[in-house]
C-alpha cells in the first residue's frame, strides 16, 4: 500500500445505515491544502496585483488560513468519500453526514498531519421474510344487495327531478332551502367562512353541522331565525372543534322535488337503455362487476398484508422521506385533476403538515414494496421480456393520443404491475385466504356538494 492510499473501515448501524471511517494520509492533506491555496490565488482580485499573480503570503493575510483550510477540506472529503465507497463497494442512498459536523473536523484539520474522519450514509435495506408459505390472510367479502339497484334508481330520480317552488307551507325535511346566514361563536367572534348570502341546502340529515338543518325545518319564506349549533368534537377545523355557535338565518326561498315516475320514459332519460327492466339489469350487472373487483382487491390486500407481517427490515430514513414525497406529490396531483390551483394551495406550511402526517403511511407503503421485492428475489419470480413487450405495445396503442409520456417511467410502471400480478398469483397458490363474514356492499358514492365550513366532517 502506497503512502497516499486511504485506509477505510466500515461499521453497520441501525436503520440500514453505515459508518465509514476514512484515514487520509498527511501527504494528501498537504496536497489538497496547496491546491486550494493555488486555486484561490488565481481567482482572487486584489488592488495592485494582476489576477493570478497574487503572492501566497498576501493571500494568507487577506483571506486567512480558515477559508483555505475549508476549501481544502471540502475537496479532500469529496474525493476521499468517492474513493472509499468504490473501494468498499458501497451504494449510498443519500449524501453522507460528517460525524461531529464539518466545523468540528475543520477545527482539528492540520494540513501536515493525517486526517481521520467518519461519514455516515443510508444504504439499501436487506429485507428478509420469516415465512412465505402457509400464511393465513383474512379478506373481507362483500355480498350483493339487490336494494342497491333501487338506491341508484332513486339517485337518478333526484337528479332528473323538477324543482317546484313552495309558497304555502313551512320548510320540511326533504326540501331544498335557499338561505343566507351569518355564524358567530359564543364569544361573538365571526366564524371564518361561516357566512353566505345565498346557499342551496338540502334539508336532510348529515348535510350540515348538528342543529343547522333542524333549525331551518319549520321556517317560513322571508322569515329570520337564530339557530344554536355545536361543532362536532372531531370537526376538521381544529379551531372550531366542540365549540357552540349561533347562526342568524334568513329563509329566502323554498323548493321541493317532483320526482319522475319509474317507467320506460325515465329509463331513456337516465341512461341509454330503452326500458326500465334493461336499466335495472344493467345496474345489477355493474354492481356485481364492482363487487367482484372489490372482493378481488380485498383478497390481494389481505395476502400482501399477511406477507408484510413476515417482513424483517430496517427502514432507512432517506427511503422513508422519498416515499413521503411521493405520497405528497400524489395528493397534489389529485387536487390538480379536480381543477384546483395547487401552486397557491400547497403553501410551505401545508406541505410540511402533509409530510409530517404521511410518515406512517409512507412506512406502510415502503414495507409493502420491500416485502414483495423480497418475495420476488427469494422465489426467483420475474417478468418475461416477451410478456413485457406485448403489454407495452398494448398500452402504447391505448395511449397513442396522450402527450408528455416518459417511455422509461411507462416501462417501469408496466413491469411493476406485471410483476405484482405474478407475485399475487404465487401468494394465492401457496397461502390460505380466510373469507370473513359477508357484509352488504357500501352505498354508491354520491356527487360531493360545495364545500362549506358549516358542513359536517362526513359531508366534507
Amino acid at each position: 500500500m502506497s503512502a497516499a492510499e486511504l485506509k477505510v473501515q466500515t461499521n453497520n448501524l441501525a436503520g440500514s445505515r453505515i459508518a465509514v471511517t476514512i484515514e487520509i494520509p498527511a501527504e494528501r492533506c498537504k496536497t489538497s491544502y496547496e491546491e486550494a491555496l493555488s486555486r484561490l490565488s488565481k481567482s482572487i482580485k486584489l488592488p495592485g496585483f494582476r489576477q493570478g499573480k497574487v503572492p501566497k503570503q498576501v493571500i494568507l493575510q487577506q483571506i486567512g488560513t480558515t477559508r483555505i483550510k475549508a476549501t481544502a477540506l471540502e475537496a479532500l472529503l469529496e474525493t476521499a468519500w468517492r474513493e472509499a465507497i468504490n473501494q468498499e463497494s458501497i451504494e449510498p442512498l443519500c449524501e453522507p453526514d460528517i460525524n461531529g459536523g464539518f466545523e468540528a473536523v475543520l477545527e482539528n484539520f492540520n494540513a501536515s498531519k493525517e486526517l481521520s474522519v467518519t461519514l455516515e450514509t443510508d444504504i439499501a435495506p436487506a429485507p428478509k421474510l420469516k415465512s412465505t408459505k402457509g400464511l393465513e390472510a383474512e379478506a373481507e367479502v362483500i355480498s350483493f344487495d339487490p336494494g342497491k339497484v333501487d338506491e341508484l334508481i332513486e339517485q337518478s330520480r333526484k337528479q332528473l327531478a323538477t324543482l317546484i317552488p313552495v309558497e304555502d307551507r313551512p320548510a320540511a325535511k326533504g326540501d331544498i332551502a335557499v338561505v343566507s346566514f351569518k355564524g358567530t361563536y359564543e364569544d361573538g367572534n365571526e366564524i371564518e367562512g361561516g357566512s353566505s348570502d345565498s346557499m342551496d341546502i338540502e334539508l336532510e340529515d348529515g348535510q350540515m353541522i348538528p342543529g343547522f338543518v333542524e333549525g331551518i325545518i319549520g321556517m317560513e319564506i322571508n322569515k329570520k331565525k337564530t339557530v344554536t349549533c355545536q361543532f362536532p368534537k372531531d370537526y376538521q377545523e381544529k379551531s372550531a372543534q366542540g365549540k357552540k355557535a349561533k347562526f342568524a338565518i334568513t329563509l329566502k326561498d323554498l323548493k321541493t322535488r317532483e320526482l319522475p315516475k319509474i317507467d320506460d320514459e325515465f329509463a331513456k332519460q337516465a341512461s341509454d337503455k330503452s326500458t326500465i327492466k334493461e336499466l335495472k339489469d344493467d345496474l345489477e350487472k355493474r354492481l356485481l362487476e364492482d363487487i367482484k373487483n372489490r372482493n378481488k382487491s380485498n383478497r390481494k390486500e389481505a395476502l400482501i398484508n399477511s406477507l408484510t407481517e413476515q417482513l424483517e427490515v430496517d427502514l432507512p430514513k432517506s427511503l422513508i422521506d422519498q416515499e413521503v414525497r411521493i405520497l405528497v406529490e400524489q395528493t397534489a396531483q389529485k387536487f390538480a385533476q379536480q381543477g384546483m390551483d395547487v401552486k397557491s394551495m400547497f403553501t410551505p406550511e401545508l406541505v410540511k403538515s402533509l409530510m409530517d402526517s404521511s410518515q406512517e403511511d409512507a412506512k406502510k407503503s415502503l414495507r409493502r414494496k420491500l416485502a414483495l421485492q423480497a418475495l420476488a428475489e427469494e422465489e426467483k419470480i420475474e417478468v418475461d421480456q416477451k410478456e413485457l413487450d406485448a403489454k407495452l405495445k398494448e398500452v402504447k396503442s391505448e395511449l397513442k393520443n396522450e402527450k408528455n409520456i416518459d417511455p422509461q417511467r411507462l416501462h417501469n410502471a408496466i413491469r411493476e404491475d406485471l410483476l405484482e400480478e405474478k407475485l399475487i398469483k404465487w401468494l394465492e397458490e401457496n397461502n390460505n385466504v380466510i373469507e370473513q363474514k359477508q357484509i352488504p356492499s357500501n352505498k354508491p358514492k354520491q356527487t360531493s356538494k360545495k364545500s362549506n365550513p358549516t358542513k359536517t366532517k362526513k359531508e366534507k
